[in-house]
């Protein structure tokens, strides 16, 4: 299904977050829930390895010169890598988890090296060596009028499967690990820094989140996963990155992730 064709945006700027998801559910067409393995045990999201139709490739807007995707075997991971070079798109599979039985996502990502002049305060500098998004439908308790009213509008500008949220999980090169704070288009979407800097770049590294404690902090308990995306960004600095993504799958809190070995 084609992306919708840009419009003419209100007096405000409409926020680059909206595009994205606007673009991106539009380019969804099935809403799978992965593949359960061991009876419950992990519900598998991105197995690179095997069937990988789920993900599509999404771009945001016309002008923005795509990121390059493709599939790997890398040091023994079966992998998605992107390239990114001034440009901006997105590999994305849409998302039906049961976060009360599942919600910890973990995954393997890595990076060749943060982007030097990236800053995740300033529009100019919003863009991450590796980012990990996973969007939301929010109860409808904690859509007060105001964000009825926003989405109502972002709606009717980018399409009727506009999520309510988003938490961005990314890859920074200034922040502290533990940095939350809104995008610096939109607070609709919270960014989370997990790794910073150089340190653990040039290998595989491992996390582990709790994603329905994440969205309750950060925007209201009870939120839905509608989709999940992965991406290196770098369309705002004009630089460079090279980055990896495997083996997405959620769990129980209980229970430890289920890497190959």
């Amino acid at each position: 299904m084609p992306l919708p064709q840009p419009v003419t945006p209100p007096p405000h700027r409409a926020p680059r977050w909206w595009l994205l998801c606007g673009g991106l559910l539009a380019a969804l067409t099935t809403h799978a829930a992965g593949e359960v393995v061991g009876g419950q045990t992990a519900v598998w999201v991105g197995r690179f390895g095997g069937a990988v139709d789920d993900w599509r490739d999404v771009q945001i807007k016309p002008e923005l010169a795509k990121n390059r995707f493709g599939y790997r075997r890398w040091d023994g991971v079966d992998a998605l890598e992107v390239h990114s070079s001034a440009s901006m798109s997105l590999k994305a599979r849409p998302l039906a988890v049961d976060l009360d039985a599942t919600p910890v996502l973990c995954w393997r990502w890595r990076i060749a090296a943060p982007i030097a002049s990236a800053n995740l305060q300033q529009r100019q500098g919003d863009d991450y060596a590796a980012r990990v998004y996973v969007s939301f439908k929010l109860p409808d308790a904690a859509l007060g009028w105001g964000l009825r009213t926003q989405l109502r509008l972002g709606r009717a500008i980018w399409g009727p499967d506009l999520p309510d949220a988003a938490v961005n999980y990314v890859w920074d090169n200034r922040h502290p690990v533990g940095t939350e704070q809104a995008n610096a288009y939109t607070d609709r979407a919270m960014m989370v820094v997990l790794r910073s800097g150089d340190a653990d770049a040039r290998q595989w590294v491992v996390e582990r989140r709790d994603v329905k404690a994440d969205v309750a902090r950060l925007f209201a308990a009870g939120a839905q996963p509608v989709q999940l995306a992965v991406t290196a960004d770098t369309d705002n600095t004009r630089e460079t990155a090279h980055a990896g993504f495997a083996d997405f799958h959620f769990v129980p809190a209980t229970q430890a992730c289920q890497f190959p070995s």
